[in-house]
């Protein structure tokens, strides 16, 4: 249409939108400080072990060291880990009894970290992810195995009764129990928990088994 040949075309205004704020909340120590529940007085010794372990930097820090890892630099390169939050979860590893920290130079300051008695007796629960990630999450075929050092044999370790060296059987022979120190709650909750532990446990290994896991253990 030419010019002058009617009033011009109107464009509609666009819809006004509103202002929004968009605020991002960042905790100056990293997702530790956002924790809103501690398990460090519950009456559960998973609980409070997961209060110490439960989280996978820390257990694979645990595991290096077991492989002889003990200097900063050893285990950052080795779990390609970042500085700060290795840092964070050695300090945490020391604080809670598991490593201690010794100098091992004066100029400049260094130092390495060792597994405490707390630390060892950590061994046989990683023995025990070490096998169940094996059993369930390597379909490629396992890349650590436990072996007879003698023989070469590979291990299978398992939870015996120390008194008399039998596999535990939970749910048949053996099931929860609480213990003098818990609560009305706990003593409820273990007792519901027992009515349930009746799935059939798998047949006891042949004694030499149990002594071989005994070993590694």
């Amino acid at each position: 249409m030419g010019a002058g040949s009617g009033p011009a075309a109107t464009i509609p205004d666009r819809p006004t939108l509103p202002n929004v704020g968009i605020i991002i909340m960042f905790s100056p120590n990293g997702p530790d400080d956002m924790q809103r529940k501690t398990f460090r007085n519950m009456q559960c010794p998973i609980a409070r072990s997961l209060e110490r372990v439960g989280e996978w930097w820390s257990i694979l820090i645990l595991r290096d060291a077991f492989y002889g890892t003990k200097r900063f630099d050893e285990f950052q390169r080795n779990l390609d880990i970042a500085p700060n939050m290795l840092t964070r979860r050695l300090n945490g590893l020391v604080e809670e009894g598991l490593l201690e920290k010794r100098q091992y130079s004066e100029r400049p300051p260094r130092y390495e970290y060792v597994l405490t008695d707390c630390g060892r007796d950590f061994r046989p629960v990683l023995l025990a992810l070490l096998a169940w990630g094996n059993r369930n999450f390597a379909p490629e075929g396992p890349s650590v195995q436990i072996v007879d050092r003698e023989t070469g044999k590979v291990v299978e370790p398992m939870l015996v009764d120390t008194e008399n060296g039998e596999p535990l059987q939970m749910g048949r022979r053996h099931v929860l129990r609480a213990g003098p120190a818990a609560d009305e709650s706990t003593r409820a909750r273990l007792s519901s928990a027992t009515s349930h532990m009746t799935t059939a446990a798998p047949a006891a290994p042949a004694a030499p088994l149990a002594r071989e896991a005994g070993k590694v253990a």
